[in-house]
């Protein structure tokens, strides 16, 4: 497909071709093991064995890649697969990782318990400040600075270019965590970013149906190495899973539309609310990087964080009055749900510098009726 190409005409079409076969419109689920050669080493299109290649994967990883304008895509069995891939890529014993200090709990159990054991050792900034990321780069030691922008679950905006410039003034790769916006919202790699890292699981899949996630990058030197490790490793997304990625990933333009929209409008409600003590939105004038957001990202996504008065009680009593608002972990499916951080995502970064407040509850904000939504978050927070 042509890079010319608009966002939604890319992610309905983007490796999608009509099967040659048939004239399917949608690519087929390839739901196989292995593939017959044509001889010994005569691979029919490159496929011998579904670990190493699928077609159905395929569509998927080119699709990803279009999105992102990227050279490659690589599409794995979860989002913590493919950080580990990625992780396992870029670094060895002795070398140094920055971390945000707002972060997914998964991401930081994956730094704390299992890549420190490696020998790798890792260090917190708050991103959002490129004088602390500059502070926590140690020059031939930092191999990759990593950031979420917005951040789970503060909604932290990370000046993604200018981080790009500290990192690669250090020799290391910079890595963003680009769940939260979607490509539709941001293209980290166009502001620098080497590396895009995906939960599919969240906006892309966007149905709440299935488990996944991408890895993207334009370094094709960076890109062998990786789909060097996804096959070595082998946690690969399955046919089935790349392929409701791929049917979710067609109205993905659609519904980040209204899933901002929505939650613009609850950010109204929720600063004007008298329960409410501060409301996290990159879309609100007050939010302290505002303005870089608004520079980098489409619009602002449906993710809102907010705390309450009365601290951990009343905000677990505020999840648990929600009707509309399913209370349960993950995000970006059509549906809102609602989640108290500190006792659900992140419960594995309790007593680190990553800590989320007590009186912290996060919003996935659907698609429903935001009229609907509102209604049960005003009977929720009483």
């Amino acid at each position: 497909m042509s890079d010319q190409q608009s966002f939604e005409t890319l992610a309905i079409h983007a490796g999608q071709a009509a099967d040659p076969l048939t004239g399917a419109v949608v690519p087929p689920i390839y739901q196989v093991s292995t593939f017959k050669q044509d001889g010994v080493g005569g691979l029919r299109g490159g496929y011998e064995y579904s670990r190493s290649a699928n077609p159905t994967r395929t569509a998927l990883e080119e699709n990803l890649a279009a999105l992102e304008g990227g050279r490659r895509g690589l599409a794995f069995a979860s989002g913590l697969a493919a950080e580990d891939c990625l992780l396992r890529t870029l670094l060895a014993p002795g070398d140094h990782v920055v971390i945000p200090n707002d972060a997914y709990g998964g991401t930081f159990r994956l730094f704390a318990k299992v890549v420190g054991r490696w020998g790798v050792e890792w260090s917190v900034a708050d991103t959002s400040d490129p004088d602390s990321v500059r502070a926590a780069v140690r020059p031939g030691k930092t191999k990759a600075v990593w950031v979420e922008t917005p951040s789970n679950p503060l909604l932290g905006i990370t000046d993604i270019a200018a981080v790009a410039g500290i990192a690669h003034e250090a020799g290391a790769k910079l890595v963003v965590d680009n769940t939260f916006a979607s490509p539709y919202l941001q293209q980290p790699l166009s502001l620098g970013a080497d590396v895009v890292v995906h939960s599919t699981t969240k906006y892309m899949g966007g149905h709440s149906d299935v488990v996944g996630g991408a890895l993207v990058t334009a370094d094709a030197a960076l890109a062998e190495e990786l789909a060097f490790h996804q096959n070595a490793m082998g946690a690969v997304a399955g046919p089935f899973d790349s392929w409701l990625t791929l049917r979710g990933i067609k109205t993905l333009a659609v519904r980040m539309d209204r899933h901002s929209a929505n939650a613009e409008r609850i950010t109204e409600v929720l600063v004007a609310h008298p329960k409410v003590t501060q409301v996290y939105y990159p879309g609100l004038p007050e939010h302290a990087h505002h303005e870089v957001a608004a520079k980098q990202m489409r619009a602002f996504g449906g993710m809102v964080s907010f705390r309450v008065k009365g601290g951990q009680e009343a905000a677990v009593e505020v999840c648990n009055r929600a009707k509309l608002f399913t209370l349960g972990e993950s995000l970006g499916g059509v549906e809102s749900l609602i989640e108290h951080p500190g006792l659900m995502t992140h419960a594995s970064v309790a007593g680190s510098a990553l800590e989320v407040p007590a009186d912290l509850v996060r919003l996935s904000v659907g698609i429903e009726s935001v009229d609907d939504l509102v209604a049960d978050l005003q009977q929720a927070l009483g």
